[in-house]
């Protein structure tokens, strides 16, 4: 043997080198979870789906009741307004929709969602002073998603599957889920972005009622033509990574080309939902009359069958309304006739969402699997126009439900008008910490080097939210 070949060298002649390694790895069984890495600590969550509401939620008229606002009604506010989105400012505006304590715990949920309320009211965490710091749609996406008002950073969603890895190698481990009119909120696909971690971790985006769910997803050549062409890309690669040093942006592409061929036949078995009890489409709605709603129910039900396929992190998409709602990129978006677009986007996940739930617990899937529930920010106790509501970053509600979170809690207070957060605000750097904390991730050693400095999903900030916590 030559004395001074390399190590590379070796490798090459040996066994083709790691490209042909990923690339061999499609012709022969192999275990389903090699590519899953050790967590910090144990965890409680295997893994996530993030139900998004895009757009802007109002806490007031959903999980933050305020009394004092039907009093109030139509006066001026009694405290100073800060600058808004339209500056179209009114008078004090209460909520159109009714509240009332629901389950054990008692939690104070409003009639917009009338099954959450009746079903899963006790399997919920409401976080109730969460805050932003953007008050326009595609910054306020870009800061919920990656820590950052901007492009270019990478999706929690790449953050958690780089610091876990996959239990699947047959599916991505960040999806992206959308259905019927669903499009990706303001700010594109630049949200579901891998910035600047390894390719292989950007999400996937899967179209639950299209066929095929995902562009070019079937071959257009008989398996031995396949075989053949595969073949000749793994040398070929092999030795383009060979050459390249091992760059890991190389790897990267092979490894998304090896998954890629793999989605194949995994993708279309997973949207199959003829194998789901009439039962469980009835639970969910996926047959619904109202398009929306039973498109919405599919994401859901896919969503169920992705964790249940060890895929890390999945994420929903709403569908625009034709009446009263915002655009399609951000349909809770009700700068008017905030009570038909609100209850028209209710109607479309109150149910589904409620499945979910219901569903991942009776399989046991609840307590590995956490659910997220948001919004990109809230909106003003006082109207927009006559009957809308501008943009408030200040104050707005989300909840958490299964992997760890401690179901039937509030966390947090906002005042009494439901404007600003009084006690326990929590950041989206608190909320990524927790979540990361959840998956026995600590949020301060997952980190990235990067131009020189070693990135954090939660930036140079963040605490565990314990209270919320099981």
């Amino acid at each position: 043997m030559n004395p001074h070949l390399s190590r590379r060298e070796m490798l090459s002649r040996c066994s083709s080198g790691f490209g042909f390694t990923a690339w061999s790895a499609l012709w022969r069984p192999t275990d389903a979870r090699a590519q899953r890495s050790a967590p910090h600590f144990p965890p409680r969550a295997r893994s996530v789906i993030f139900c998004y509401m895009s757009g802007g939620v109002s806490h007031l008229d959903s999980f933050d009741e305020k009394p004092l606002l039907r009093q109030l009604a139509g006066q001026p506010m009694p405290v100073p307004i800060e600058r808004t989105m339209f500056n179209d400012n009114g008078n004090i505006f209460p909520s159109p929709f009714r509240f009332a304590r629901h389950g054990e715990s008692g939690l104070s949920i409003s009639s917009m969602f009338p099954t959450l309320a009746r079903h899963c009211a006790d399997k919920l965490a409401v976080i109730r002073s969460m805050t932003s710091k953007s008050n326009e749609h595609a910054q306020g996406n870009y800061f919920f998603h990656t820590g950052f008002p901007f492009l270019g950073h990478p999706s929690a969603g790449a953050w958690i599957h780089y610091g876990l890895g996959s239990e699947n190698q047959d599916l991505p481990g960040f999806v992206v889920l959308r259905s019927g009119t669903a499009v990706s909120p303001h700010g594109g696909v630049g949200l579901f972005g891998n910035g600047f971690l390894p390719a292989q971790h950007q999400a996937s985006i899967v179209v639950a009622d299209a066929r095929p769910p995902i562009p070019n997803l079937a071959p257009r050549e008989r398996p031995s033509s396949q075989r053949a062409r595969l073949d000749y890309l793994a040398e070929a690669d092999a030795e383009f990574a060979n050459a390249s040093g091992q760059d890991p942006q190389v790897e990267a592409a092979i490894r998304n080309y090896e998954t890629a061929a793999r989605m194949q036949s995994a993708v279309p078995e997973l949207v199959d939902l003829s194998g789901e009890s009439a039962e469980t489409r009835a639970l969910y709605g996926v047959d619904d009359p109202l398009p929306q709603k039973a498109a919405y129910a599919r994401q859901c039900l896919l969503a169920r069958r992705l964790v249940e396929r060890g895929v890390r992190f999945v994420e929903l998409s709403c569908l625009t309304h034709d009446i009263g709602s915002g655009g399609a990129p951000n349909p809770w978006d009700q700068h008017g006739d905030l009570e038909r677009g609100h209850a028209a986007m209710a109607q479309q996940v109150d149910q589904p969402i409620a499945a979910l739930l219901m569903d991942l617990e009776r399989r046991g899937l609840l307590d590995e699997t956490l659910v997220i529930w948001a919004g990109e920010f809230g909106r003003t106790p006082f109207s927009q126009g006559s009957n809308g509501r501008d943009h408030n970053p200040g104050a707005f509600s989300i909840w958490l439900a299964g992997g760890g979170a401690k179901g039937g809690t509030v966390y947090g207070t906002t005042d009494e008008l439901g404007y600003r957060v009084v006690e326990k605000p929590v950041t989206v750097y608190d909320l990524w910490a927790t979540v990361l904390h959840l998956l026995g991730l600590d949020h301060e050693r997952l980190t990235f080097l990067s131009g020189g400095r070693h990135h954090r999903l939660t930036d140079v900030f963040g605490n565990v939210i314990r209270d919320v916590l099981a």
